[in-house]
C-alpha cells in the first residue's frame, strides 16, 4: 500500500522546484542583464568620454587663442613702445632744434635792429648831405691853402714833390668828375705824407744853388730837425739855416758823420751814432 504523500510535503517540493526554475531563469536573466548592463555601461562610458573630450578641446583651443592673442598684444605693445621711444627722441631733437633756432632768431633780430639803427643814421646823413657839402667844400680849400703855407715855411726838403702835390690838389678841387669824398681823401693823404716826413730820415740827390753855381749834392733831412747837403765827392757839406733861408757851410770835421748818416738812410750801413749841428731852437721858431 502505497503511502500517500502528505500535502505539506508536496507543497514544499513544488515550491522548491518552482524556486529552482525561477532561480535558473533569473540566473539566465541576470546574466543577460549583466551583459546588457555592461554594454550600457560601456556605451555610457564611451559617451561620457566623448562629452568630456569636447570641453577639454575647447579649453585647449581657448588657451591657445589666449597665448596667440597675448603674443599679438605683446607685439603691439613692443611696436607702440618703439614708436613712443622714436617719438620721444624726435621730440628731443625738435626741442633742441627749437632752442637753437630761437637763439639764432634772437641773434638775427639783434642784427636786424642794429642794421635798422645804422640805416637810420645813414639816412639822416644822406638827408644832411647838402648841408654837409656846403660846409666841407670851403674846408677843403682852406686845408689846401694851409698845406701850401706850411710847406713854404718848412725846411725845403723834397720841395719839388711837395709843391707838385699841392698843385695837383688844387686842380682836383676844380675837377667835376672827381667826387667830393675822393677829393677829401686826397687832401688827407697829402697831410699824412707831410706827417710822416717828420719822423723819417730821408735822402735824395739834387742840385744845390750856391753863389750862382749848381752843385750836385746828396740832401738829407732828419725829420724836421735838420736839413743838410753834402757834395757827391764828400769834400763839402752845408746845413740849411731856417732863419736866413740860406745854406751855411759845415766844418770838415762833420763830413764823416754826414757820410755815415747818408749811408744809413740808404740802408748801406748799420745803425750807428753820429753828431751833427742843429739849428738853434730860437732860430727854428
Amino acid at each position: 500500500m502505497q503511502d500517500k504523500q502528505k500535502p505539506g510535503v508536496a507543497i514544499k517540493l513544488n515550491l522548491l522546484f518552482f524556486t529552482s526554475n525561477w532561480l535558473g531563469t533569473m540566473s539566465k536573466v541576470s546574466n543577460r542583464t549583466k551583459i546588457a548592463t555592461a554594454l550600457v555601461g560601456a556605451l555610457a562610458l564611451a559617451g561620457s568620454n566623448l562629452v568630456v573630450a569636447d570641453p577639454l578641446s575647447e579649453v585647449q583651443k581657448a588657451d591657445t587663442k589666449i597665448h596667440t592673442d597675448a603674443a599679438a598684444s605683446q607685439k603691439k605693445v613692443d611696436k607702440y613702445y618703439d614708436q613712443a621711444q622714436d617719438m620721444a627722441f624726435e621730440y628731443g631733437q625738435v626741442a633742441d632744434t627749437r632752442e637753437s633756432t630761437k637763439s639764432y632768431n634772437d641773434y638775427v633780430a639783434g642784427l636786424v635792429a642794429d642794421q635798422e639803427a645804422t640805416m637810420k643814421l645813414i639816412q639822416d646823413d644822406i638827408n644832411g648831405v647838402d648841408k654837409l657839402r656846403q660846409g666841407v667844400v670851403p674846408l677843403m680849400f682852406k686845408m689846401v691853402d694851409a698845406l701850401e703855407q706850411f710847406i713854404a715855411l718848412d725846411l725845403p726838403f723834397n720841395l719839388d714833390a711837395r709843391e707838385a702835390r699841392v698843385k695837383r690838389l688844387r686842380e682836383t678841387l676844380d675837377t667835376a668828375n672827381v667826387t667830393l669824398a675822393e677829393k677829401y681823401r686826397l687832401i688827407l693823404d697829402a697831410y699824412n705824407i707831410e706827417r710822416e716826413y717828420g719822423s723819417k730820415l730821408n735822402v735824395e740827390t739834387g742840385k744845390l744853388q750856391l753863389d750862382s753855381k749848381e752843385i750836385l749834392v746828396d740832401f738829407i733831412n732828419f725829420g724836421r730837425v735838420g736839413f743838410y747837403a753834402q757834395s757827391l765827392d764828400q769834400k763839402s757839406a752845408w746845413m740849411f739855416n731856417p732863419e736866413t733861408k740860406a745854406w751855411d757851410k759845415l766844418e770838415d770835421s762833420y763830413l764823416r758823420n754826414i757820410t755815415k748818416a747818408i749811408r744809413q738812410a740808404r740802408g748801406q750801413g748799420a745803425p750807428d751814432m753820429f753828431a751833427l749841428p742843429i739849428p738853434a731852437a730860437e732860430a727854428a721858431q
